[in-house]
């Protein structure tokens, strides 16, 4: 991708955001929403920076920083291995699909009081929330990834000598690469989300917390800080994955 092409998708990537802060500041100038439940952009904008030089707000951020990506790499482990080994195995695929088929529709948030009874209040109980919803998209598209990969190259791997062994890692793992990827980008998405909601609905620390507490003393700016900081922080870690994506993936013709 050429830098003036790249300069284009920038450009109309940020055109929607900068319209949504246009509509945001029209609601409030024109009074069609209170000021007390919808503060100004430019009043949320620089309370965020206030917070974000702070060392208090800095460990909130860090402390959904360390759920989110402890929850998702714990999915991607399993995510990737379990599919690589389904797609690789009738009999294994046998066994994971019926699970897969029950427990992929199913809310994980539903699950989130029998964790909290397991695991606790702590960091335990929302990694393990934050895995359990990232875990199958990643599952899924590893599973296809892997069993749509052309026979053709494993024959000429056999042929070329390569153990059978090594034929999953070596051939099939790097021609199910972009599908695997790009479940592991639907998954950060989710990990982003449910990290937040868990932090809502039990905790004593984190962005989800500090909205919760600024929401019961009806303190609207400070509610917008942590909800900006989470979708900031979700938008440079999709651009830090894309960057991982078009790295691994230079081989590709689509990267």
């Amino acid at each position: 991708m050429t830098s003036r092409a790249l300069s284009t998708d920038v450009l109309l990537g940020l055109l929607p955001i900068a319209l949504l802060i246009a509509l945001w500041q029209g609601l409030v100038s024109f009074e069609l929403a209170p000021v007390a439940l919808l503060p100004p952009p430019g009043l949320v904008f620089s309370r965020l920076l206030q917070q974000l030089v702070t060392f208090s707000f800095q460990q909130e951020i860090i402390a959904t920083l360390f759920r989110l990506f402890t929850g998702f790499l714990i999915a991607v482990a399993l995510g990737v291995g379990v599919g690589m080994v389904a797609a690789a195995s009738p009999a294994i695929n046998a066994t994971v699909r019926p699970l897969v088929r029950v427990l992929a529709p199913l809310p994980k948030v539903a699950l989130y009081p029998a964790l909290l009874l397991l695991l606790g209040f702590g960091h335990e109980s929302k990694i393990a929330l934050v895995a359990a919803d990232a875990l199958f998209p990643i599952l899924l598209s590893t599973y296809y990834g892997a069993s749509t990969v052309e026979q053709k190259l494993i024959w000429s791997a056999m042929a070329a000598g390569t153990p059978r062994r090594e034929i999953l890692l070596k051939v099939v793992l790097p021609a199910a690469m972009p599908s695997i990827l790009t479940g592991c980008r639907i998954g950060l998405v989710i990990s982003c989300i449910v990290v937040f909601l868990a932090e809502m609905i039990t905790s004593t620390d984190g962005l989800g917390h500090v909205l919760i507490t600024a929401a019961r003393t009806f303190q609207a700016v400070d509610m917008f800080v942590p909800l900006i900081t989470i979708s900031l922080l979700g938008l440079i870690l999709n651009a830090l994955l894309q960057a991982a994506r078009s790295y691994l993936l230079r081989g590709f013709p689509e990267a």
